[in-house]
């Protein structure tokens, strides 16, 4: 089953389920980072992850309660309008090209560990599908 060209799972009560969705992080553009991890800090949240050009901050209480701070993206052409985190993004990206969906940064293994491509949703914004995959780590000895 198929809902706008992306794949759907239907519980056992008949309701339509989406597929794979881990999170969903709003992102915000940010011309001064500092003064802008101090903003949300003051609101209660904590950074989980700073790579300088991205910040996010997360909920001590609820770790998927995010919010993520760019300055500029690393190799996307703009600043995603929200990241969604899902199980499955090689299939999403092949539903997306399926459908005829606006494209705005092709499937692309990053280095910070994620695969991710953007999308343009009808309205305009700009959606960054995003996986995270494992990094294999070899322990010194």
């Amino acid at each position: 089953m198929t809902t706008l060209g992306y794949p759907v799972v239907v519980g056992a009560r008949g309701y339509a389920l989406a597929m794979g969705i881990k999170r969903v992080v709003p992102n915000v553009q940010v011309d001064d980072m500092e003064r802008s991890r101090a903003f949300y800090r003051s609101l209660g949240f904590t950074e989980v992850m700073n790579l300088g050009w991205i910040v996010t901050l997360a909920s001590p209480d609820q770790a998927t309660a995010q919010i993520s701070l760019f300055t500029d993206d690393k190799t996307g052409p703009v600043v995603p309008d929200v990241s969604i985190e899902v199980t499955n993004v090689d299939e999403l990206y092949a539903e997306s090209i399926a459908a005829n969906a606006d494209i705005v940064h092709p499937l692309t293994d990053e280095d910070w560990g994620v695969r991710r491509f953007f999308v343009r949703s009808p309205d305009g914004q700009v959606a960054n599908i995003l996986q995270h995959r494992l990094i294999h780590c070899h322990r010194r000895e």
